[in-house]
C-alpha cells in the first residue's frame, strides 16, 4: 500500500511546481526570441535599406565567424552606428525594468520606479554641469554617474536611522533629494545656459540614446549581467519582502542588511543606465507590472522576464524616436511616456476589473 500511495500523493504536490517552472521557461524562451528578433529588425530600420541577413553577416564578420560580402558603407552603418545604439537601448531597458521590479518590492510601493532614490536628478546635476559649466574633461557619463552616486549617499544619510532603512523614510528621503537636485539643475540652467545648449540639455534630460557607442553598451550590459545575476539569486528574499519586514524577519532574513545591499545594487545599476541615456521614464514603472500581470508575482519569474521585456520595449521605443520624424529625432523619454502612460492605465483598469 505504501509503495502505491507514495507516487499518488507526490504527483499532485509536484505537478503545480513543475507546470510553473515549465511555463516560466517557455516565457523566457519566447521573450529571448522576441529580443533577438527586435535587435535584428531594429538595426535594419532607417534611411539605409538593409536586410536582416546583412545584420548577421556583419556580426559574423566582426566576430570572425564568417566572411561578409557587405560594402564598407553598409557594414559601417550596421556595426558602427545602429547595432551599438540598439544594444545600448536593450541594456538600458533591461536595467530599468529590473530596478523597478526590485524597488516596488523593497518599498512596498506599486508606484516606485528606479529613480525613487533621487538618482536621475543627481545624474542630471552632473550632466548639466558638464554641458554648461565647461568641465568636459570629466566626461558626461562619468559626471552623470558621479551625480547619481552622490544623490544616493545623501538619500541614505537622510533615511538612515540607527542603522535602519525604513521603506517610508527611504521614499521620503529620495523625494527630498530629488527636489533638491532638480532645483540645483534648474538654477545652473537659468544662470549659465546660452544659445543651443538649452536644446542639448533638454535632449539629455528627456532621455536620448543618440551617439551611443560600443563602450556605452559594454558598460551597461556588464552592470546588467553582474547586478542582475545577484538580484535573481535573491529572488526568494524579495518574495519574503513582498509580505512585509516582519514576515521576512520570521523567515530568517536580516531585513536591514538585505535592504541596504539590494538598494545599493539597484542604485548602481540605475546609475549606469542613466549615465549613458539620461532619465527615461515609465520603463521601470510599467514593465514590472505588465510582467506580474502575465506570470504572477514570484521574483524568480518576474526579474528575468522584466529584463527581457524591458530590453525589447526600449529597442522599439528608441527606434520610433529616431525614425518617426526622420531626419529629426525625438528624445526617447518622450516616446516611452506616450507609450507607457496609456499602457499603464490599461493595466490598472484590468487589475481593478479582475479584483
Amino acid at each position: 500500500m505504501t509503495t502505491t500511495t507514495a507516487p499518488a500523493t507526490g504527483a499532485p504536490a509536484g505537478a503545480p511546481a513543475g507546470r510553473t517552472a515549465a511555463r516560466t521557461t517557455a516565457w523566457i524562451a519566447v521573450m529571448a526570441v522576441v529580443l533577438a528578433a527586435s535587435v535584428t529588425l531594429a538595426v535594419t530600420i532607417g534611411s539605409a535599406d538593409l536586410h536582416p541577413l546583412d545584420v548577421w553577416r556583419s556580426i559574423g564578420d566582426h566576430l570572425g565567424l564568417s566572411s561578409s560580402s557587405l560594402s564598407l558603407l553598409r557594414d559601417g552603418i550596421v556595426w558602427e552606428l545602429r547595432l551599438p545604439r540598439v544594444l545600448t537601448a536593450a541594456a538600458v531597458g533591461a536595467a530599468l525594468a529590473l530596478c523597478g521590479a526590485v524597488m516596488q518590492t523593497l518599498t512596498r510601493n506599486p508606484l516606485a520606479d528606479p529613480y525613487l532614490l533621487g538618482l536621475s536628478s543627481g545624474a542630471s546635476v552632473g550632466a548639466v554641469a558638464v554641458l554648461i559649466l565647461g568641465i568636459g574633461w570629466l566626461g558626461l557619463p562619468v559626471a552623470a554617474f558621479a551625480g547619481a552616486l552622490l544623490a544616493l549617499v545623501v538619500t541614505f544619510a537622510l533615511a538612515n536611522r540607527r542603522g535602519e532603512l525604513a521603506p517610508t523614510r527611504t521614499v521620503l528621503a529620495g523625494l527630498a533629494v530629488s527636489y533638491l537636485c532638480s532645483a540645483a539643475t534648474s538654477f545652473i540652467i537659468f544662470w549659465s545656459a546660452t544659445g543651443d545648449s538649452y536644446r542639448e540639455i533638454l535632449s539629455w534630460l528627456l532621455g536620448s540614446l543618440g551617439g551611443a557607442s560600443w563602450s556605452d553598451a559594454a558598460i551597461v550590459w556588464a552592470a546588467v549581467v553582474v547586478v542582475g545575476t545577484v538580484l535573481v539569486s535573491r529572488a526568494r528574499m524579495l518574495d519574503a519582502f513582498a509580505f512585509g519586514d516582519s514576515t521576512a524577519s520570521t523567515l530568517g532574513i536580516n531585513v536591514n542588511a538585505t535592504r541596504w545591499t539590494l538598494l545599493t545594487l539597484v542604485a548602481l545599476l540605475t546609475g549606469a543606465a542613466v549615465a549613458v541615456s539620461g532619465a527615461i521614464g515609465f520603463v521601470g514603472l510599467m514593465l514590472p507590472h505588465a510582467v506580474r500581470f502575465l506570470v504572477g508575482s514570484g521574483h524568480r519569474r518576474v526579474l528575468p522576464l522584466a529584463a527581457l521585456a524591458g530590453a525589447s520595449f526600449m529597442i522599439w521605443a528608441d527606434t520610433l524616436a529616431r525614425t518617426l520624424f526622420d531626419p529629426r529625432e525625438l528624445p526617447v523619454g518622450v516616446v516611452t511616456a506616450f507609450l507607457g502612460a496609456p499602457a499603464f492605465a490599461v493595466l490598472l483598469r484590468r487589475r481593478r476589473v479582475g479584483r
